[in-house]
């Protein structure tokens, strides 16, 4: 396993959409690793692919302290309701801002085994699908942010 430089915002990669998986194969176990290596070492509660310079459609979560799961070709089938909360974004160093999402996410996704499955979520781990899933549509949270974006004091970040 191994730390990956996270990609900034400014960085091309992080604007382009992302390819399907087609086949689970060792490279791509070794991704997920260091994905999610990554995202602890730098305090992070979730990371896509692109934020680690690869176009591949692979998120990681983690908001629940070791409750770990793994989106490959990640889907959204349905959302509803709706929460306005701070977000920030391991690829936005220092930076925060208020953002409106749905409050509840029904998504499929195929796991590190390539079995499809659904999660359901609410709240935090609702807000984190979603804002990953952007990730690998190429779009940023920044340009959700409602009025400016503010510093951070060393705040958690997705």
């Amino acid at each position: 396993m191994a730390i990956r430089q996270i990609r900034t915002i400014g960085d091309e990669i992080l604007t382009k959409e992302c390819k399907p998986v087609k086949e689970m194969n060792e490279r791509t176990l070794e991704l997920i690793e260091d994905m999610f290596e990554t995202m602890y070492e730098n305090n992070g509660v979730g990371l896509a692919a692109p934020q680690v310079g690869v176009r591949k459609r692979v998120v990681v979560i983690d908001v629940e302290d070791g409750n770990q799961y793994v989106l490959i070709n990640p889907e959204i089938l349905e959302t509803s309701g709706s929460q306005t909360g701070q977000e920030g974004c391991l690829s936005v160093p220092g930076k925060c801002g208020q953002v409106t999402r749905a409050d509840h996410v029904k998504a499929k996704a195929l796991n590190e085994n390539m079995e499809e499955y659904v999660i359901e979520a609410d709240g935090l781990l609702a807000r984190c699908i979603l804002h990953e899933c952007d990730h690998l549509d190429g779009k940023l949270y920044v340009d959700l942010v409602e009025g400016e974006l503010q510093d951070t004091a060393g705040e958690d970040e997705e």
